[in-house]
């Protein structure tokens, strides 16, 4: 039993990895066809928002009031003005004593809108290739791309594969608390909502998220290099 668990996880994070790095490669594409600031990445705990060698789990926790819990991690991209995404990553359902009851990988079958709050005060671009570095490991994007903190509440529809063979849908709601947040939007975190009374998970409890307003970098050739 111990070895089909460990087949598993590594199952899990195998798909969630082929998942989230064929999202940021269609990123990378989106951003070179269009230079509008409608071109977003979403990192929902993982990657550079995790301490490299912290001991605690990194992952956003939404809660139910009182009962269990999903702790979400992965990225991805999306369009506000086209309303398209493409996001991917892991979960797993927990009791209120922490056993795990359920775990799988997430993916975005569609973005229901996105309220901005605007860029992070005195935010700078910054390469996205690093936050790529970071994330992904060594493969490299076609283009450079310049990315800019920027708050905002996405909400995403969502598919969940268990490894249970169990899908579920949902939907994801990702705060990110940085420009003029609203008042009642303070608190950074997810929040979650299936569909067919299957609960709602409407407290956000930990874990980091960043939204990032992504656009070609001043490196960006006017033509494909030569082989």
């Amino acid at each position: 039993m111990k070895r089909l668990g460990i087949s598993r996880n590594s199952m899990v994070r195998w798909m969630a990895t082929a998942a989230i790095n064929a999202c940021l490669c269609l990123c990378a594409g989106a951003a070179g066809a269009q230079t509008a600031s409608s071109n977003y990445a979403l990192v929902v705990a993982s990657g550079f928002l995790c301490e490299p060698n912290g001991s605690s789990s990194c992952a956003a926790t939404a809660k139910a009031d009182p009962g269990d819990s999903y702790e979400i991690s992965g990225a991805g991209i999306f369009d506000a003005k086209a309303k398209s995404a493409q996001a991917a990553g892991t979960f797993a359902h927990k009791s209120t004593n922490g056993h795990v009851l359920e775990s799988g990988v997430w993916l975005v079958s569609d973005l229901v809108g996105f309220d901005s709050y605007g860029a992070e005060p005195g935010a700078l671009p910054q390469d996205m290739i690093a936050f790529r570095s970071t994330l992904f490991g060594a493969k490299r994007f076609p283009i450079q791309l310049a990315a800019v903190p920027t708050g905002g509440l996405a909400v995403f529809r969502i598919r969940l594969l268990s490894i249970s063979g169990v899908s579920k849908t949902a939907v994801l709601e990702v705060n990110c608390a940085l420009g003029n947040v609203p008042n009642e939007r303070s608190v950074e975190g997810i929040r979650l909502i299936f569909d067919r009374n299957g609960g709602a998970f409407f407290e956000a409890a930990g874990g980091r998220v960043m939204i990032l307003s992504v656009r070609p970098g001043p490196g960006v050739p006017n033509k494909a290099p030569q082989q």
